[in-house]
């Protein structure tokens, strides 16, 4: 008689299932975000993209400018404040910016649904860069100045995720 070492409980199945039948969490979490690295589209025309990111660059400066303004105004006590300064925000939104349109492609090619994917990248990493605002509260800034930082981020996601999904859209795929 033949007696087996593997374990009769633990058998490979083919196409990356667990033992037993099951998905690993690696395949669950894919599976979630929609990632199948199979897009049924094509991709945005690079133009397109080149397109979006100067009109995300343009009204993200914009929006930041604006919201400066109108912080400064409805709150007085902020003008002056340092990060108010183009310098300090204009830096870090083109290249938040520049990365989020960057992504934007890569997004594209990786899943059948990137305008789902995007959207949630999108909340995810604006809440993540609410975090330096937060340690800014807890130094002691002023919190009417931080509440208008924190507005600008959001301008910055909203502007930059439109203009991407907008004016650079995924392509249909033509049929022969």
């Amino acid at each position: 008689m033949l007696v087996s070492m593997e374990p009769t409980t633990e058998r490979q199945v083919p196409g990356g299932a667990a033992p037993g039948g099951g998905r690993t969490l690696f395949d669950q979490t894919l599976g979630w975000a929609r990632i199948d690295l199979a897009p049924t589209h094509r991709q945005p025309r690079a133009i397109a993209v080149a397109l979006a990111t100067v009109v995300a660059l343009a009204g993200s400066l914009a929006a930041d400018a604006a919201l400066v303004a109108i912080g400064t105004a409805v709150f007085p006590s902020t003008k002056g404040y340092g990060h108010f300064q183009f310098s300090d925000y204009g830096k870090l939104t083109v290249i938040g910016v520049l990365i989020a349109c960057a992504a934007w492609p890569v997004v594209t090619r990786i899943t059948s649904s990137p305008r789902w994917l995007f959207f949630r990248m999108a909340i995810a990493v604006t809440l993540v860069l609410l975090l330096p605002d937060v340690w800014l509260l807890a130094r002691g800034e002023p919190a009417k100045a931080v509440a208008v930082l924190m507005c600008m981020h959001l301008a910055i996601a909203v502007v930059t995720y439109n203009s991407l999904v907008h004016l650079a859209p995924v392509r249909r795929r033509s049929t022969p």
